[in-house]
């Protein structure tokens, strides 16, 4: 059974910044498209930014470019996953999901989250003006 668990959310002030991680049980030695999404009360699901853990490319949401960067860490047996947040804003403010799926990204249109088969439970961020 594959696990992912987030942490690091939390409530900050607007300009401040805020890192999550994402603990995994998936293989590090296998490629996955791994990716960090988010969920406001009231909207739809977005995907925020993703990483194809072999070779390392990452694509971004045009809403958070420049400010938040996605990155990853293999070890021995774990994978895990990271999204730095920097320069937040209130409408940054969500549920944020880490979510995985075999094989590599299929470019932006991976960012839909819709063929992700492995989910996190989620971390609350909020920004506050």
């Amino acid at each position: 059974q594959t696990h992912l668990v987030e942490s690091g959310g939390g409530s900050v002030q607007a300009g401040e910044s805020l890192r999550l991680s994402c603990a995994t049980s998936m293989n590090p030695y296998r490629r996955y498209c791994m990716g960090w999404f988010r969920q406001a009360p009231g909207k739809e699901r977005e995907g925020v930014a993703l990483i194809d853990t072999s070779p390392g490319s990452t694509i971004y949401a045009d809403s958070v470019k420049g400010r938040f960067t996605i990155s990853q860490e293999k070890a021995k047996n774990t994978l895990t996953l990271w999204l730095q947040m920097n320069s937040l804003k209130p409408d940054d403010t969500a549920m944020y999901y880490c979510a995985g799926d075999p094989g590599g990204c299929s470019g932006s249109s991976s960012l839909s989250g819709a063929t992700f088969r492995y989910w996190g439970q989620g971390t609350q961020v909020t920004v506050s003006s």
